[in-house]
């Protein structure tokens, strides 16, 4: 059945958006400040092949790129400039091998044109780390804004999809990676947006100039890296499984519409993994070869597919929702992660997918984590068999679809209550919760490194974190109280939102717009 006709968003709706966008930029800052230089994940690898990017030595094979000597010298404290570092009398390349052109070039390039742009030669390691950050934070911005508009279009409810907003805080971990070097944060931005797109010709979006921009996200996003390689079966299946227009009910014409919207991603996105194919006779080469040759199990043992299966379960959820560090080391409590993982897979598998309207697009959004999650295990699996070693399980790399994820939860949680009440307390539970987890990231990791994992705040730890980040301490104190009142703002504003209304969208009003259809019925949409 389809929703009632929509209506424009209100001022202070648009306004909780704003918020929570800022709040969350003040926290991509605030990460990017607080953890020292090289100590987010393959931190030092990404920046180490940008380095290599800006000063001309191209993109070899995977596998044959070492770490530069100045790079693998380069600490938090380094005084010395990149430039004297690279300038050094044994300056060269060392034997660790940098896995990154196991990639496409695009991240790379982008992070060695910033580089340039900053001067990069002439500051110290850590102020060149800092900058390639804020990159990325840039990039991770406008999660939060996809995030509501994404939920707000299957749930018609504004009160949901300002949740949805808050939600996108609630995974510390994702600002984290958002705010280091790394190639996941435009694979984060093109697949929020892939999602959006793809949600909006699931719930009656006809035009050709959506069709297009999908399909130009989606191939924008596989020129980043392989995790966005599942957004190609998720889009085919939410554009053929979008009927809401009667001009493209027919099963030929979803198909047709389906080939050329992943046609044009392929002419903008496609060229690498072809290029792949032919050169390395795989899609994916592997960057690690070097660094984990195969090696047999011990003499009577074998695979264990349950331990591969504990070990796999307990390494996405843990780093999915914050183990921070360039090892990992820094974790949230397990009661928080596995708790909120529980609770959140919970919600989506037992009222995800009953039979209502617009359970077409519960299905295709489940599309993408299920594929993420086939894709991963699979690759993995195969590098348990050869290596012995059980690795690549990294929660982050489900990051590209956190947006469907969450409106996938969006849709689980409005079946789930059905009082009015009961969805307007919840709403402004999960933000606060969104909001303190969000505060509660970056609490653990300056206790993790400079405190000793004590939960406490001493000049000592000052000291270190002084010590650490380029950043004045005073402005990474007044980051997180920052990020604390934006936050709690947001809350407070987000209760008066209304919990449903008629959506009207001008851009859809033309005639070959479809009418609009999603996973709730007319009297859902007022509850």
């Amino acid at each position: 059945m389809a929703t009632e006709p929509p209506v424009a968003p209100s001022h202070r709706e648009r306004l909780v958006v704003l918020v929570v966008t800022a709040a969350f930029g003040v926290l991509l800052v605030l990460w990017a400040a607080l953890v020292p230089a090289f100590q987010a994940p393959d931190e030092r690898a990404h920046f180490d092949a940008a380095v290599h990017v800006a000063i001309g030595d191209g993109w070899p094979a995977p596998g044959d790129l070492h770490l530069l000597r100045a790079v693998d010298r380069a600490e938090p404290g380094t005084t010395e400039s990149m430039g004297a570092l690279l300038d050094a009398s044994d300056a060269g390349e060392v034997d660790t091998v940098d896995q990154m052109t196991q990639h496409p070039s695009t991240y790379y390039t982008v992070a060695a044109g910033v580089l340039h742009l900053v001067d990069f030669g002439a500051h110290r390691p850590a102020v060149d780390v800092l900058a390639l950050r804020l990159l990325s934070a840039l990039f991770v911005l406008p999660l939060p804004a996809l995030a509501w508009a994404t939920v707000r279009r299957v749930t018609a409810s504004p009160r949901a999809a300002v949740v949805g907003a808050f939600a996108v805080l609630a995974v510390p971990e994702l600002a984290s990676i958002g705010a280091s070097v790394s190639n996941d944060a435009p694979v984060m931005l093109f697949g929020a947006t892939t999602v959006w797109l793809a949600t909006r010709v699931l719930t009656g979006d006809a035009r050709t100039r959506t069709a297009v921009a999908l399909g130009l996200s989606l191939g924008i996003a596989i020129l980043w890296k392989g995790t966005a390689l599942p957004l190609i079966p998720f889009v085919g299946v939410a554009v053929a499984l979008s009927v809401g227009a009667p001009h493209r009910r027919t099963l030929g014409a979803r198909l047709l519409r389906t080939l050329w919207v992943l046609a044009i991603a392929a002419v903008v996105g496609a060229w690498w993994w072809l290029r792949n194919l032919l050169v390395f006779h795989t899609l994916q080469p592997d960057g690690y070869a070097a660094l984990r040759p195969p090696q047999a199990f011990p003499a009577g043992t074998g695979p264990d597919p349950v331990s591969f299966a504990t070990v796999s379960w307990s390494t996405i959820a843990r780093t999915f929702w914050g183990s921070f560090g360039g090892g990992a080391q820094w974790v949230l409590s397990p009661v928080v992660y596995e708790t909120a993982t529980v609770l959140g897979l919970g919600a989506v598998l037992v009222w995800g997918f009953r039979r209502q309207p617009g359970l077409a697009t519960a299905v295709s959004l489940a599309v993408l984590p299920l594929t993420v999650f086939v894709f991963q295990t699979a690759t993995t699996w195969n590098s348990y068999l050869s290596t012995t070693f059980v690795g690549g399980t990294q929660g982050r790399y489900y990051f590209p679809a956190m947006v469907a994820f969450i409106a996938l939860s969006a849709i689980a949680w409005r079946r789930a209550l059905d009082a009015t009440a009961d969805r307007r307390r919840f709403a402004t539970t999960v933000s606060a919760i969104g909001g303190a987890l969000a505060l509660y990231g970056p609490f653990v990791a300056y206790t993790s490194f400079a405190e000793v994992a004590r939960t406490q705040v001493t000049p000592g730890g000052l000291e270190t974190l002084a010590a650490s980040t380029p950043v004045p301490v005073a402005a990474v104190v007044a980051a997180w109280v920052l990020a604390l009142a934006l936050t709690v703002a947001a809350v407070v504003l987000s209760r008066r939102v209304p919990g449903s209304a008629a959506l009207r969208r001008p851009a859809d009003t033309r005639a070959d717009a479809e009418p609009v259809t999603g996973p709730v019925s007319q009297p859902e949409a007022r509850a």
